[in-house]
């Protein structure tokens, strides 16, 4: 029992609480008791296998990169992040990590679902791309531009508190006929992003702060001590709390990615609440390569959970582990917190770690020579999104959702 709601704050944030509270809902399915689904384990071993050979196609020696933003910079074949270190090669190591951090940061926050309407044509190609590829090639691009910051490839508090849904729309090269979803909210997340690098001169400093500075409140300059990725994610949680759309708060604190579901019972301010914190685990993913990158060593990567997003959740509804138990909900777009929705996510949580337990026991690897970030990015991303295309021919997720552009 947490005896405070300030405990109850840094509980939610956790890796551990993702986990212990979607394991209550797992159970919850597992027995059958669930409004909404039922599990089909028997089926698990049919998805593990297909994102084995999914694996095994893309990375046959096994040398599977993290599941991060990074990855979707080198579609199509191009290393695009390549164009990044072009415009650094004056710059420090430090200072070309502080560049980095801030494309990784604004290209995931910029980071949830388009639509099925929406593409990106890159300058001077002939190819476009779309959905979350398109949004990572799109960002790199208005970053290398100066969209967010005063010079190129920077990001400063001035620029991104004056940002507005127009300045997306042009970089992202919107229109009537190639609509984003969320552009208001979007924006809005930039907005508030800049408000908190403003907030905050002792992490980002005074003035027009950059927020790259970042890098030194997770690894301070000079020091040769290992990063945890789980102190990664307080850290991401704690000073960007502020910027998520109010939903739940507890002691005055913004919550972010945390939900209300009636069966999660407790005895304290936590009461009902399941926390998955996509974004954020995205984004601490993201993080970890420019530190390594700058000779920080890091830690404990695999006590991050998987991400409750729609292709890996609808890896096991495609999969056929999880049934809806009345499919005509699934024309029904459904908001980010419907209990069905918050039950789905929990789910995907519970069956990635299974999924990540029985591909090592296959491969014969441990969690530290296959954490899951690897076995995502291997992976059951990829798959759940075959798997979309598969059954629709949009590739939509199997479940609609109302995004605002901030959680999927």
């Amino acid at each position: 029992m947490l005896n405070s709601e300030l405990e109850a704050v840094t509980y939610l944030r956790s890796p551990p609480a993702i986990r212990e509270r979607t394991a209550i809902l797992f159970d919850l399915v597992q027995s059958g008791a669930s409004r909404h689904f039922t599990l089909y384990l028997d089926k698990l071993n049919g998805v593990v296998a297909r994102v084995h050979r999914e694996i095994m196609d893309n990375y046959p020696t096994l040398d599977v990169p993290y599941h991060s933003r990074w990855r979707h910079f080198s579609m199509g074949g191009i290393d695009r992040a390549e164009l990044l270190t072009q415009q650094l090669s004056g710059a420090s190591p430090r200072d070309a990590a502080r560049a980095k951090l801030e494309l990784a940061i604004v290209s995931v926050l910029l980071d949830a679902g388009a639509g099925d309407g929406w593409r990106f044509m890159e300058p001077g190609a002939t190819s476009s791309y779309s959905r979350s590829e398109g949004l990572a090639i799109a960002s790199l691009h208005a970053f290398l531009e100066g969209v967010f910051g005063d010079e190129v490839c920077t990001v400063c508090a001035d620029k991104l508190i004056s940002f507005t849904p127009e300045t997306l729309e042009k970089a992202f090269q919107v229109t009537p006929r190639n609509s984003l979803l969320g552009v208001q909210g979007r924006a809005a997340l930039l907005q508030a992003l800049g408000r908190v690098i403003r907030s905050r001169p002792e992490i980002f400093g005074e003035g027009n702060a950059r927020l790259g500075n970042i890098v030194d409140l997770i690894a301070p300059e000079g020091s040769k001590e290992p990063v945890h990725a789980g102190e990664v994610l307080q850290h991401v949680l704690e000073v960007f709390s502020p910027i998520w759309p109010g939903r739940v708060s507890l002691a005055g604190v913004n919550l972010g990615d945390v939900w209300r579901h009636s069966q999660i019972v407790t005895n304290d301010s936590s009461n009902g609440l399941v926390p998955f914190h996509k974004l954020s685990q995205w984004l601490t993913y993201s993080l970890l390569e420019p530190l390594v990158e700058l000779g920080i060593p890091v830690i404990g990567v695999d006590e991050l959970t998987g991400l409750a997003e729609y292709r890996n959740g609808g890896l096991f509804l495609d999969g056929g582990v999880l049934q809806l138990r009345n499919p005509e909900v699934g024309a029904i777009s459904q908001a980010p917190s419907s209990e069905l929705i918050v039950e789905w996510r929990a789910l995907t949580v519970q069956l990635l770690d299974l999924v990540a337990t029985r591909l090592r026991e296959t491969l014969g690897l441990t969690p530290e020579t296959l954490p899951l970030a690897k076995v995502l990015q291997g992976g059951t991303w990829s798959v759940g999104r075959k798997l979309a295309f598969e059954r629709r021919a949009n590739g939509n997720p199997p479940l609609s959702i109302l995004s605002d552009g901030t959680v999927f």
